[in-house]
């Protein structure tokens, strides 16, 4: 039986607090009375950004405990999507349109501080790769 190393601790811990962060508030736009979260957007026309967080965590995961160098690779790409998809969300649900200015609120950061530990699991993941054996000409 392997034993997880602390990388693939942290990425877990990581996309478990980003999951929890989708159902929380990310912004409070006080004039019109709306709370937003990842999952419910409802008034605006943000869509539902929680579940590109969740499809890309769960392909990160996947990837994350499969100990092939094609997969860390792959890894790469799906994380700095996810990061990428945070920040957008970070900014969009952050900025003032039409005079009203949302308050951001704690699942916001939350969601942008997970997927930046995502990503750093993903840079720096615990990998023995094997020497090759053969001659030199």
């Amino acid at each position: 039986m392997k034993i997880l190393s602390r990388s693939q601790w942290l990425a877990l811990f990581a996309a478990i607090i980003l999951t929890i962060a989708c159902f929380m508030p990310w912004a409070q736009i006080g004039s019109i009375g709306l709370s937003l979260s990842g999952i419910d957007t409802t008034g605006t026309r943000y869509g539902k950004p929680a579940y590109n967080h969740f499809i890309l965590t769960t392909l990160i995961l996947v990837l994350t405990f499969i100990a092939r160098i094609w997969a860390k690779r792959l890894n790469l790409l799906f994380g700095v999507l996810n990061l990428s998809w945070a920040i957008r969300n970070f900014i969009l649900f952050g900025r003032c349109e039409a005079g009203d200015c949302p308050e951001r609120q704690i699942g916001l950061y939350l969601a942008l501080l997970a997927s930046v530990i995502l990503m750093l699991t993903i840079l720096f993941p615990k990998m023995e790769l094997k020497e090759e054996t053969g001659q030199e000409d």
